[in-house]
């Protein structure tokens, strides 16, 4: 299965944007951030951090890049202790923290705590960044602004949300056509290769009245027909994030504390890096609680109320586009076999969402390269061994 990855501009970049910092005496909902901590520009880029380094800045992204956070829920969602696994289960959920280089797994069975604990000096009381299981929440503030009635229909024109980018080879192409990635323009995700679209979308100059994500897809050609083709590109959740912000004249992180973080009741809030213009980045960047990872997923699984159309994540978390062996594509989500569906980002992040036992599994780590097999694969194995204890 095609692994993800982040766009590392975004990395380097977001660090770069002013905003004003404000203190904590009259904290709004949500405020803009200025890093704390600079950094050269060449030791911004994700991927070239040591292990050490990374297993740090993880857990304090917002230290070194600038973005948008957002105070916690009002009403903070209550996680009661649940009945613990057996100690084979435990076992297995301990080697795998440790084998994996995971700062914390937690596991949620009718919204009880199964299983948590904590490695790499990370704790409960730490924000840990998301890569691109940050999709999955661009996604859904997509549906909860098809709600509100912010867009009108999946079938709509991203032009009329972007005009900007008519006349290019977006012009035709539908929201969910970006939010499926099948849009049939071309795109290098190759993230080895400093040349790519995914290593220069956010070197572009910034332009007035528009984010560096349009900015370049203005300049992309169409190698398939809309509709036709899946291509996995970083740019297209970016865009799906400029769709919701321009249509509800709200950023992400404002929208989301309305939409995703005040409902669910995350505990810490959120944290949402932004680009050189000021936007929230959709494809990436945000930080949150372990806990908040779970508690996301629990709120999906339950029909993100009230904010989703009635049945959203059926279809969100459905393939829509099919990978083979099972597994698929959605709206911004991960489709595995038996109707399981999850967010997933590079080195090791990840909500697993099991309806059939009410189960959740969030994962965040700091696995020693960002996508592999290697590291991939016992994490469907570990889930596995929990889905099988949790059916006892």
């Amino acid at each position: 299965m095609r692994k993800i990855m982040v766009s590392l501009a975004a990395l380097s970049l977001a660090a770069c944007a002013t905003t004003a910092t404000t203190t904590d005496a009259a904290k709004p909902d949500v405020f803009a951030t200025t890093p704390t901590q600079a950094i050269p520009v060449r030791e911004q880029q994700v991927l070239f951090w040591d292990q050490k380094t990374r297993d740090y800045r993880f857990a304090h992204m917002e230290d070194y890049f600038a973005g948008f956070d957002t105070t916690p829920a009002p009403k903070v969602r209550v996680l009661p202790a649940g009945k613990p696994f057996d100690a084979a289960t435990v076992a297995k959920l301990d080697a795998y923290l440790a084998s994996q280089n995971a700062a914390g797994i937690m596991v949620l069975q009718d919204g009880k705590v199964r299983y948590e604990k904590y490695g790499l000096g990370f704790g409960p009381d730490g924000r840990w960044t998301s890569f691109s299981v940050a999709k999955s929440f661009t996604s859904s503030l997509l549906g909860a602004a098809l709600k509100d009635g912010f867009i009108g229909s999946l079938s709509d024109p991203v032009t009329r949300y972007l005009p900007a980018l008519k006349g290019t080879a977006y012009d035709g192409v539908t929201v969910e056509q970006i939010a499926t990635m099948t849009s049939g323009v071309k795109w290098n995700e190759d993230y080895a290769d400093p040349k790519s679209d995914v290593a220069q979308m956010l070197t572009v100059a910034p332009v007035d009245g528009e984010s560096q994500a349009v900015t370049y897809a203005r300049k992309l050609t169409r190698e398939a027909p809309a509709g036709s083709k899946w291509v996995y590109k970083t740019l297209e959740t970016n865009l799906l994030g400029d769709i919701v912000t321009a249509a509800t004249g709200q950023s992400l992180a404002a929208y989301a504390k309305k939409k995703i973080v005040d409902p669910a009741g995350f505990a810490g809030g959120l944290f949402w890096m932004t680009d050189l213009t000021g936007s929230n980045i959709g494809g990436c960047c945000l930080s949150l609680h372990l806990s908040d990872y779970a508690r996301m997923g629990q709120w999906v699984m339950e029909g993100g109320k009230p904010s989703e159309p009635e049945g959203w994540f059926a279809k969100a978390g459905s393939a829509q586009v099919d990978l083979g062996k099972g597994f698929g594509y959605g709206y911004q989500w991960w489709t595995y076999p038996d109707n399981v569906f999850g967010a997933r980002g590079i080195f090791g992040q990840s909500i697993t969402i099991v309806p059939e036992q009410n189960l959740v599994v969030a994962i965040v780590s700091d696995w020693p390269v960002a996508s592999s097999d290697t590291y991939g694969t016992p994490r469907l194995k570990m889930i596995d061994a929990v889905r099988k204890a949790a059916a006892q």
